[in-house]
């Protein structure tokens, strides 16, 4: 039994960490810096004692890319035009929406041992300018396409364990990130003169094409009479090439800080910081991929039951420095629902 000091070790304590293991990943892939969710927002996966069983969670997010960034800035659709990149003009993109919709399933096989599997249903929309145009109209030649997709992305299969200490509040997180989502979708091209059908850039598809392995390591504690905090580390880093394409590797840093005064609801905040690596390879965008990203990130949980709870999160960029250009969200927006069978 935990004394008084640690009262906060407990179930509701180490939900901190549990999508820590998993939701850190965007849904995208890794190397497009600002394409992904980087919220952990799973409160309820770990458990102390004989805590275990089953959990259900079905997570939305929305995140539209609609500003066109370089470097630590942004940048004006004209001026992207007239970069050249090692002799290559630049591609303008217009913007990428994405709604994310996941399916989480965890499983805690006793309080040292847990597994939690994750996949993604991703419904983009994206257009482009190409590489011809002058930020406003196309220029035959270039490439420009509008695309929509709507399919599964990778699976993503985790296990943790946090026997170390006896208050279950240090684990390791280590697990793959499946190929299960397509990276051969193509969408038609909007270029008088090359028209039919073209490949969705690698970074845009459903899937990368490869499997990554996936490490990580949390820690959580009390602060004070009732405030929790939560510290976690994670990378993923492709094992293989697809295609004359690999994602850039990427690590989260994120921290985690709510009150637990009220027991109607539980307000929280989150830091989140996100640096990933240029893509490589033939059939990659080299120059505009990766970066990093700061978000602070404020939510709420409300328990509905004992066995249901919601929760919603929105997510603010404090710091946004990019690789070549790419578009960027001015926000990102979660809402979820969770069941504990």
């Amino acid at each position: 039994m935990a004394t008084p000091s640690r009262r906060r070790i407990r179930p509701a304590i180490l939900p901190f960490a549990a999508l820590s293991v998993i939701a850190l990943f965007p849904h995208a892939a890794l190397a497009c810096a600002s394409c992904g969710c980087t919220l952990s927002s799973d409160w309820d996966n770990l458990g102390i004692g004989n805590a275990s069983g089953f959990k259900l969670d079905i997570r939305y997010d929305y995140l539209n890319q609609n500003q066109l960034r370089s470097g630590s800035g942004t940048i004006s659709p004209g001026a992207a035009s007239r970069i050249s990149n090692n002799g290559d003009p630049q591609e303008v993109e217009k913007y990428t929406r994405n709604n994310y919709l996941t399916l989480g399933l965890d499983y805690s096989i006793n309080p040292d041992w847990g597994i939690n599997l994750q996949l993604p249903y991703i419904m983009r929309s994206h257009s482009t300018l190409g590489t011809a145009s002058d930020g406003v109209t196309p220029g035959d030649g270039g490439g420009q396409y509008d695309s929509r997709t709507s399919s599964i992305g990778d699976l993503k299969l985790i296990g943790r364990y946090q026997g170390f200490m006896p208050e279950h509040n240090f684990g390791v997180m280590f697990g793959l990130k499946l190929p299960t989502g397509s990276h051969t979708d193509t969408a038609m091209s909007s270029d008088p003169s090359a028209p039919g059908p073209v490949p969705i850039d690698r970074g845009l598809q459903p899937g990368t094409g490869t499997t990554d392995a996936i490490l990580g390591v949390y820690y959580m504690d009390t602060l004070g009479q009732n405030w929790d905090y939560f510290v976690q580390g994670i990378v993923q880093k492709a094992l293989n090439s697809s295609d004359q394409y690999r994602p850039g590797d990427g690590a989260n840093l994120n921290l985690g800080l709510r009150y637990m005064g009220n027991a109607a609801f539980t307000p929280q905040i989150q830091l989140n910081v996100r640096r990933v690596l240029h893509d490589t390879g033939a059939d990659a965008d080299t120059v505009s991929t990766g970066g990093t990203l700061v978000y602070l990130s404020p939510g709420i949980s409300v328990p509905v039951s004992q066995q249901v709870s919601l929760y919603g999160f929105v997510q603010l960029p404090i710091y946004q420095k990019v690789n070549g250009v790419q578009l960027a969200p001015r926000y990102t927006a979660t809402l979820g629902l969770r069941y504990s069978f």
